[in-house]
């Protein structure tokens, strides 16, 4: 190995671009990528408010339903807000009508809200008056204040009194009423102390939904429909992680509402359960709550490692506490299937027209130079570029759609565009003396940079409009063409310009 070809990979914009390199191919192996609705086929629903609202409120109702639909176990859920009155609702996976009806009765309820202690259900969406701003402070603590009718405080004096530390929960849209069927390991989760706040000898979360909410669970034991249906005795069936579609539809046959929802992967059971029940807390008691005397304001604290946490916290508890009440009622006025199989064309003809382009750029750039040590380092640090891309797509799981993988083209034209100016600037000099050259390599350098840079500014400048002020199908285009912008001014592009500078003779 050659002295220039050594120094070359130990460069540490060469280094960088290898671990980026690496890392999405690992990320892509261990967690595939992830598709929107266009692609993965599902449901499109468009939501109307009664009336226009604020900013403020429209965002309080899309994570509102964001929270709620997830009850559902329902996975790549997309809500946004489109202007001051529509809502559009994407869910992945959803081909039959009776599941797009389940999540349109959900869109077009209110929402049910209980306060929950000792197993008693001493409030509900109806009993929240007021529910203050939530408060961070420096030590990363937050708290929410709320304020609840008289009787319903009346009422939590009285169940309250000596019990400090006990839970207090807080259910939005559980499953009330219903035969729970669960794993032996959730059963036994829900039947110990871990949802017990700071009181071990508080009764546990398995007793206080069956006395507060006539939630019934039991151990999944491969229990026939029949059987389901004779421990059920009239009440709905949630199938936990257990039994699966085929379960579901035997008990349909037998004329019992059932549901059957699965566990995302990445999750604890701990915040499974808490998803299945709709269950926010358990918070434990304070003191001063404890003392017998009714308090219509209150507030639910927290303790966060970092302020970004403290923040998602408390609007979580915020959001929740509001959803009892939405101030305003959404109909629905659309709904769209998209099939699962348009999505895998659409695959592969991205692919296709992906794979075309790069040949495209490789044979257009090899005309313009007649050169294969430029025309392939070029075209390589593009399909670089793209695998990066879809790693952080895979990592943060981005739901790619079709304005997706047009962002991800888009950004590519712009790589290969710059990568021609710092091309044509490192070979503005090479009849040069050898001298002068290396004294102008970084002259020549820095210009090229400066005009990939002023052009990076302007595409995130105007992608971000985008991002702000158009959330619908062009949010996906604007966010992977800012990725890609960013991935390529700060990775590919300088790992070119070393490689380029080597293959050119420069110094």
């Amino acid at each position: 190995m050659n002295r220039r070809l050594k120094k070359l990979l130990l460069n540490w914009r060469i280094i960088l671009l290898i671990i980026f390199l690496v890392g999405s191919l690992t990320t892509l192996y261990l967690r595939p990528l992830t598709y929107g609705i266009d692609i993965a086929g599902g449901v499109a629903i468009v939501a109307q408010t009664q009336h226009p609202v604020d900013t403020k409120t429209m965002q309080l109702v899309v994570d509102s339903l964001q929270r709620r639909l997830n009850t559902l176990g329902l996975r790549d859920i997309q809500v946004e807000a489109q202007g001051n009155q529509i809502v559009l609702v994407k869910v992945a996976n959803v081909s039959t009508p009776e599941a797009a009806n389940q999540i349109k009765q959900v869109i077009e309820s209110q929402g049910v809200f209980y306060m929950e202690f000792d197993g008693v259900i001493f409030g509900t969406g109806k009993d929240i008056v007021y529910v203050g701003p939530y408060q961070i402070k420096p030590d990363n603590s937050w708290s929410v204040p709320f304020r609840i009718s008289k009787a319903a405080a009346e009422k939590f004096a009285q169940l309250a009194k000596g019990k400090p530390g006990w839970p207090v929960d807080m259910f939005l849209d559980p499953p009330a009423n219903s035969l729970l069927v669960v794993p032996k390991g959730i059963y036994d989760l829900m039947n110990s102390t871990q949802f017990n706040a700071q009181a071990p000898d508080a009764p546990v979360l398995l007793w206080r939904i069956h006395k507060a909410l006539n939630i019934t669970t039991v151990v999944y034991t491969n229990q026939s429909a029949a059987e389901l249906k004779k421990l059920a005795s009239g009440k709905q069936v949630v199938l936990v992680d257990v039994g699966g579609e085929d379960l579901v539809n035997a008990l349909k046959a037998l004329n019992v509402s059932a549901t059957y929802i699965a566990k995302p992967q990445g999750v604890s059971d701990y915040q499974f359960v808490k998803q299945v029940l709709g269950l926010y807390g358990p918070y434990a008691l304070g003191q001063e709550l404890a003392n017998g005397q009714p308090q219509q304001d209150v507030q639910i604290s927290g303790q966060a490692p970092d302020r970004l946490t403290a923040e998602e916290e408390a609007k979580t508890v915020y959001t929740v506490l509001k959803s009892g009440s939405l101030p305003v009622k959404l109909n629905v006025i659309g709904m769209q299937f998209i099939s699962p199989k348009l999505g895998e064309n659409f695959k592969q003809q991205a692919l296709l027209a992906g794979l075309g382009a790069l040949i495209m750029v490789f044979i257009l750039v090899y005309l313009h130079y007649r050169n294969l040590k430029i025309a392939i380092p070029v075209a390589s640090t593009s399909l670089f570029e793209v695998i990066i891309i879809l790693g952080f797509a895979a990592l943060i799981r981005w739901n790619l759609d079709l304005p997706s993988i047009a962002g991800i083209v888009a950004a590519i034209g712009t790589g290969v565009d710059q990568q021609i100016v710092i091309t044509d600037e490192l070979l503005g000099g090479e009849r040069s003396s050898r001298i002068t050259r290396r004294g102008s390599s970084l002259r020549r350098i820095g210009r090229a940079f400066f005009i990939i840079f002023a052009s990076a500014a302007t595409t995130i400048a105007a992608m971000s409009f985008l991002l702000v002020y158009f959330v619908g199908t062009l949010k996906g285009f604007a966010v992977t063409t800012i990725i890609g912008v960013l991935i390529g001014i700060f990775i590919t592009r300088p790992a070119y310009a070393e490689i380029a500078k080597y293959l050119i003779g420069e110094e």
